[in-house]
């Protein structure tokens, strides 16, 4: 595989799914990521994708508990969750309008914080848990 740098960032979120290609679906309506790369695993798997989302990649696959040695499982798989991803949006307003529209679960209805940011966040299909809004650390 040839590698290309699409995003100047330093930090890649790497998550599972169990439908990773309905993630993928899911997240490109929900959200507006775009797909950059998808392989192919085995028994229609996904084993490697990277989808682009304002100018930020995310890494994912499908998830595989018995089949290799990357240990990171679906919320589900858990029973819980272990982290969040925060990602910038410049209008957060119509970005939360679009993922409800997709059948988002809205954890944190849309609003301004003390720190200035305008927000929400929101479990994706897969019950990974995502903040979308205006801050920039």
């Amino acid at each position: 595989m040839t590698q290309t740098n699409v995003t100047t960032q330093v930090l890649y979120p790497a998550m599972r799914y169990r439908d990773a290609h309905a993630a993928i679906d899911w997240l490109e309506r929900a959200f507006g990521f775009e797909r950059q790369a998808v392989y192919d695993g085995p028994d229609n798997t996904v084993a490697h994708a990277q989808l682009l989302f304002n100018g930020g990649l995310i890494m994912l696959g499908s998830s595989r508990p018995n089949h290799d040695d990357y240990p990171v499982r679906t919320p589900e798989e858990v029973g819980g969750l272990s982290g969040s991803v925060y990602a910038y949006a410049a209008d957060p307003d119509a970005l939360c309008a679009r993922a409800k529209a997709a059948g988002a679960r809205i954890a944190r209805e849309l609003a301004d914080t003390e720190y200035g940011s305008r927000e929400f966040s929101v479990y994706d299909c897969d019950g990974h848990y995502w903040t979308f809004g205006t801050y920039r650390p």
